[in-house]
């Protein structure tokens, strides 16, 4: 069918079409020293992507891995917990804001965050318990995105 033919409901039906088949791939990198020399980083910290996006966590350096954390994502949402030295790809299928750790180095910091949609969780994922220099990092990360970065 041309363009120039179609009639208007048909040219609305195509444009209101979910964006399912478009969804974005995104990379997120484990690093033992982020951009801004922070040790032990995600890169970037905080993501924000569109529902039924997808993002890989990938394993530039050695000894890291990407693991939600429990409570930590949108009620409905599933978790995720990848293995040391190894990518892992998560599908964002449900609005609000995902917070992950590297499991061995929570302590240390390497905790991130994305934002699928609307942050409308953002509140509960705060609340959550930072050990050691998390807690710094969870509060710059959550800064960051109720400025809307």
């Amino acid at each position: 069918m041309k363009l120039a033919k179609m009639s208007a409901a048909a040219l609305a039906l195509v444009v209101s079409v979910p964006a399912a088949g478009w969804a974005a791939d995104h990379r997120i990198e484990m690093l033992n020293k982020g951009p801004d020399g922070a040790a032990m980083a995600f890169s970037p910290r905080v993501l924000k992507v569109a529902v039924g996006d997808t993002v890989t966590f990938v394993a530039v350096d050695k000894g890291h891995n990407s693991a939600a954390i429990k409570g930590g994502v949108p009620a409905g949402a599933a978790e995720w917990k990848g293995k040391v030295n190894e990518e892992i790809t998560v599908t964002l299928t449900t609005p609000g804001v995902y917070v992950y750790q590297c499991t061995p180095h929570f302590g240390m910091g390497m905790v991130g965050a994305i934002v699928a949609g609307d942050p409308a969780n953002l509140a509960e994922v705060k609340a959550l318990k930072y050990p050691g220099k998390a807690k710094a990092a969870a509060a710059a990360m959550f800064a960051e995105i109720e400025a809307g970065g």
